[in-house]
């Protein structure tokens, strides 16, 4: 050792700083990684005990939130940007050290906060939660990732679209390539629909409120919190961002609640189907967690019709009963199988059977679904949802009607199941469900209807209705 060197102080350790907001979008990172959990159950609770310790405050929450989505949104490019940054396979790094990475990823390419800061920030975190070995490389990589903006690294990282459009596409916007190709199929066109597509998914959904019928207005809730109105239910209005849904007197009431227009338009629509007969019994067949099945209630109450609330799995059941709770007309929620129903043959009048799906419909919302599905998953829904759509054409009365729902566009969980079961069991015709949503554009070329994030605003809601005539 030189002279110099020995006589330079040394550097006192100081230890690392905890940044409450980035250790919570981690400790929510890790959850969904770990064990499979959804980033909108876990954040809430943290981000509640959060305030409630004090460490919190509204813009505080709202950082963590937009590092814990816009991470997970944009997950598939960051992972292409830092393997380009790394002289190993990505695979090849621990989980733990790829978050924080894209965490730093994202709050350099996708955020204003200043390089130095969003630098600084994820190398003191990596310090807390990796330690000051893997934290040097953490901070590496991101020094790397700092020298391009997001545009120059998609140009170097992403295939030409021309050699590869499902591939480009697929990092451009973030989404695996088998996801990118059925939704193309589902929408056909070319490059400019599906981008638009793509491009919706990873924006930050508003929050969409129903005013249930019969027992709140869109004018009280507009009058609670400031809102704009639904594009095109009669009972949604849109709350402004950053508004609580959970403030609001009509909300914790169950007069009104959080709801998706396009799962308020998939209700409405069967509610106003013509019918041949009588009108006064209605099924929900998967009715978890329960706002359909709400908007139902309501509507049927208005007729004086019931509803039959029907969930398999008994926790979802007790959500479907919290959701009915206060519904002024005749209703009932049941634990019991779809499939193995315990209702009499042609009970009902109406039937709803929003199937479980891959949920390709709602990434805006759970984003981290693109991730965790595989194309083998259709497999696994494919014979319960042919079982369900067998079971609801059973349960509703010659001249009733049925509506088919999945919150999926992809072709083989929407018209492909529709088909096979009408050849299968026949009895049955498809009425076209365009009309009944009248104003609403750009629903397909029907009779079933499909609705989109970035033509709609809505979640990927698809519906036929199939009459009964045998």
């Amino acid at each position: 050792m030189s002279e110099q060197a020995r006589r330079r102080p040394h550097k006192p350790y100081r230890r690392p700083q905890k940044d409450p907001v980035r250790m919570l979008a981690f400790e929510a990172l890790r959850a969904v990684d770990e064990r499979d959990a959804y980033a909108n159950l876990v954040l809430p609770p943290l981000l509640k005990k959060a305030r409630e310790g004090g460490d919190f405050d509204g813009r505080d929450a709202a950082l963590a939130t937009e590092l814990v989505y816009g991470t997970l949104r944009r997950q598939g490019t960051y992972d292409a940007i830092i393997a380009a940054c790394i002289d190993r396979p990505l695979r090849e790094v621990d989980p733990p050290v790829l978050d924080v990475l894209a965490l730093g990823a994202h709050q350099l390419l996708g955020t204003r906060i200043p390089t130095h800061a969003a630098v600084s920030a994820s190398v003191e975190l990596a310090r807390v939660v990796l330690g000051d070995g893997r934290a040097k490389f953490v901070n590496a990589v991101l020094r790397k990732i700092s020298q391009q903006d997001l545009d120059a690294w998609v140009a170097q990282v992403a295939p030409p679209y021309d050699a590869d459009p499902e591939d480009h596409l697929a990092v451009v916007h973030s989404h695996p390539r088998w996801v990118v190709s059925a939704l193309w199929d589902s929408l056909g066109g070319g490059r400019a629909g599906i981008e638009d597509l793509l491009e919706a998914d990873n924006e930050r959904p508003e929050v969409t409120l129903v005013a249930r019928p019969g027992r709140s207005t869109t004018d009280e809730l507009a009058e609670a919190t400031e809102t704009l109105p639904g594009r095109w239910s009669p009972y949604a209005v849109r709350m402004a961002e950053g508004g609580e849904p959970g403030a609001i007197e009509a909300v914790k009431d169950g007069r009104a609640g959080v709801q998706d227009e396009g799962s308020q338009l998939v209700a409405i629509a069967l509610a106003n189907a013509p019918l041949d007969g009588p009108d006064a019994r209605w099924l929900d067949g998967c009715a978890g967690p329960g706002g359909k099945a709400a908007l139902l209630a309501a509507l049927a109450s208005e007729r004086g019709a019931a509803l039959l609330a029907s969930e398999k799995q008994p926790h979802r059941a007790r959500l479907v009963e919290r959701a009915l709770a206060g519904n002024p007309g005749p209703y009932q929620v049941i634990a019991a199988d779809g499939t193995r129903p315990p209702w009499r043959p042609g009970s009902f009048d109406r039937v709803l059977m929003d199937v479980p799906c891959s949920g390709l419909g709602a990434l805006r919302r759970r984003p981290e679904a693109r991730w965790r599905r595989r194309p083998e998953d259709l497999d696994g829904f494919a014979p319960l949802q042919r079982a369900l759509l067998t079971e609801a054409l059973g349960a509703v009365r010659v001249g009733g009607v049925v509506g088919y729902a999945t919150c999926s566009p992809h072709l083989a969980e929407t018209r492909v199941v529709v088909d096979d079961v009408l050849k299968k069991v026949g009895g049955g015709e498809l009425i076209d469900a365009r009309p009944l949503l009248p104003g609403v554009p750009a629903l397909g070329d029907g009779p079933d209807l499909q609705l989109w994030p970035h033509l709609h605003g809505t979640d990927a809601m698809y519906l036929a209705l199939i009459r009964r005539t045998a």
